[in-house]
């Protein structure tokens, strides 16, 4: 046996829903004004990557701009670096006294919320083909607290015409 609705109750229903319906109106604008706030973030968060890591990897200012931008906790998924900040600092200046020349250069920057993630071509001297890296910073209040790498040697002779940037 099936249950007819009465004609108040579908008004009900639908006086309801149409109700239901007007802040999720409101809430769009809300997500609107969030998503401004996010991509505002995400450009914030891309600018302290790129002065660091430009501070770091070409001016080989290490403990400087890890003073600046690394939080107290940092994590470090390149399984050649420990965690930490001092880790990091000790690690890359005995690198860059070990390679004067060496220098990482950006070719893009991509942001997405609290992640940064950097295209960069990496040599140790003018010799060096180098290697393509793309590296990727989590950010929490203005500071780097995470860090993931894929690093490619670029070779000799490739299978293509396209280069790795």
């Amino acid at each position: 046996m099936k249950k007819i609705l009465a004609v108040p109750t579908i008004l009900s229903i639908l006086t309801l829903t149409a109700c239901t319906n007007m802040p999720l109106s409101h809430n769009s604008n809300q997500q609107s004004s969030s998503t401004r706030s996010n991509s505002n973030l995400a450009e914030q968060n891309k600018k302290i990557v790129i002065d660091f890591y430009e501070g770091v990897f070409l001016k080989h200012q290490v403990k400087i701009y890890a003073d600046q931008y690394i939080g107290d906790q940092y994590i470090q998924h390149n399984p050649n670096v420990p965690d930490g900040k001092a880790p990091f600092v000790n690690f890359f200046t005995q690198k860059f006294q070990n390679n004067p020349q060496a220098k990482n250069t950006i070719k893009r920057a991509i942001a997405e919320g609290n992640l940064v993630a950097l295209h960069v071509h990496s040599t140790e001297n003018e010799q060096d083909r180098g290697r393509a890296i793309i590296d990727i910073f989590r950010v929490e209040n203005g500071k780097i607290v995470e860090h993931w790498d894929v690093i490619q040697t670029i070779p000799e002779k490739s299978q293509n015409a396209n280069t790795m940037f």
